[in-house]
Formats: structure tokens, C-alpha cells, sequence
């Protein structure tokens, strides 16, 4: 299995993903595109990983990039391959798909619940995980579900964290890989967004807690696992 990962600035990598495939012996190959490297040609991987960062999919003017990477995303989920988009990259295959990617009522910055849908519950991507559950979160935008997108997770301030999408798409708007290290990578890089609002944690209180990103990464490996990529 030949598997390619997407990124959008340095301080977000695969985390604990990058251990999954290691550990599967799977094939990996990235485009870091805040590097300005080429993005891939659809015959050359089987599964694709777009990650997160930042900026949001309408900023094509300050990131012309955006809008290659859309189209490898598109021709990549209409050639079956197995796509896999996390936060910022959950908004880009939801905006592929023709959903409407906008700002949400609040940001969600830290250590929030997420509780599976009645149709997540019974996903076979969402096997064997809890029910409910203590997500890492750094958004500020949401998506409207694609047509024919099956709603699998939600919290209490945004109601579409998680979709899945034919037989090869799953996004998800929270992050299952983060570490201790990607973390604080993110907490570092984006401390303006640590400000006093109802859902923004501080970073103390985000890095308080390694116990709580072994719990997420159990969940990711599982789901990884459950994809069967």
C-alpha cells in the first residue's frame, strides 16, 4: 500500500499516524506544500492523508496551492483511492465534495467531547472506539455535510465533526494523531488563537495531561486499522 500525506505547515505532521504505518510496514511518501514541493500523480500512491494547518480552504489568493490540492482530492476520491482529511483537511474534502466550508459560531481549541452519531455508532470505520469521548480540537471553521455523506460524530458546538463519505472518505474535523510534541508544536505556532473564550483552552491546560493524547492515539490506531488501508 502506497500512502501519501498532504501538509500545510511544518508544526502539523502525520503524529502518531506516521508510527501506524510504520508499524504496517506500508509504504509513505508527503508534499510539504508550504515548502512549494510538487503534489503527486493520482497513480502514485492508493491512499491519500491531507492534514491540517491555519489557513482556510477559500484563502486560494495567500495560498494559490489550495487549489491544485483540490483537484488532486477530487480525482482521487472519484478514482476510489482511500482519502483521509483531518481538520483542515476534513474542510477541503468537504468543500471537494460541494458542501459549504464557513466560520462556526465558536472556536474549538483544546480538550472537548465527541460524541458518534446513531449512524457512527454503527459505522464499520468507527468500530470497537467509545461512544464518547475526549477529542483533541483546533478549529475555527465547519462544513455543511456533501450529499450522501454519512454524519458520524458531533460535539456540543459543532455539530458536523466527522463524515464519512462512499466506501473510501472519512473526514474528521478533530484530531485523533496529536502527540505531546505536535501539540505543543501547534500551541507555539498559532498562540494568538489561545485568547478567553468559552471553548479555547490554554496551553497549560491542552499539555497538562500526556494520558489524554495516549487515549486519542488508541482510537486513531483503531480507526486506521478499521479503514483496513
Amino acid at each position: 500500500m502506497k500512502i501519501h500525506s498532504i501538509h500545510h505547515v511544518e508544526f502539523e505532521g502525520l503524529g502518531v499516524i506516521e508510527k501506524w504505518i510504520k508499524n504496517k510496514n506500508q509504504s509513505l511518501s508527503s508534499t510539504q506544500l508550504y515548502a512549494s514541493q510538487n503534489l503527486p500523480e493520482i497513480n502514485d500512491f492508493d491512499c491519500l492523508i491531507v492534514m491540517g494547518g491555519p489557513m482556510g480552504i477559500y484563502d486560494d489568493k495567500d495560498y494559490p496551492w489550495l487549489t491544485n490540492e483540490k483537484k488532486l482530492i477530487d480525482k482521487a476520491i472519484v478514482a476510489q483511492k482511500t482519502v483521509i482529511g483531518i481538520c483542515l483537511g476534513a474542510q477541503l474534502i468537504a468543500d471537494v465534495l460541494g458542501a459549504e466550508v464557513y466560520p462556526n459560531k465558536h472556536k474549538e481549541i483544546g480538550w472537548f467531547p465527541i460524541e458518534l452519531t446513531s449512524e457512527g455508532k454503527s459505522h464499520p470505520y468507527l468500530s470497537d472506539i467509545p461512544e464518547t469521548f475526549d477529542a483533541f480540537h483546533w478549529h475555527g471553521d465547519t462544513f455543511t455535510l456533501p450529499d450522501n455523506a454519512v454524519h458520524l460524530a458531533e460535539s456540543s458546538v459543532c455539530k458536523n465533526q466527522a463524515f464519512a463519505h462512499g466506501n473510501n472518505v472519512l473526514a474528521l474535523q478533530f484530531h485523533l494523531e496529536a502527540t505531546p510534541l505536535s501539540a505543543a508544536g501547534i500551541t507555539q505556532n498559532c498562540s494568538n488563537e489561545l485568547i478567553d473564550k468559552p471553548y479555547i483552552q490554554s496551553e497549560k491546560l491542552i499539555l497538562s495531561d500526556n494520558s489524554r493524547f495516549d487515549e486519542i492515539n488508541k482510537i486513531m490506531f483503531t480507526i486506521l486499522d478499521n479503514i483496513e488501508i
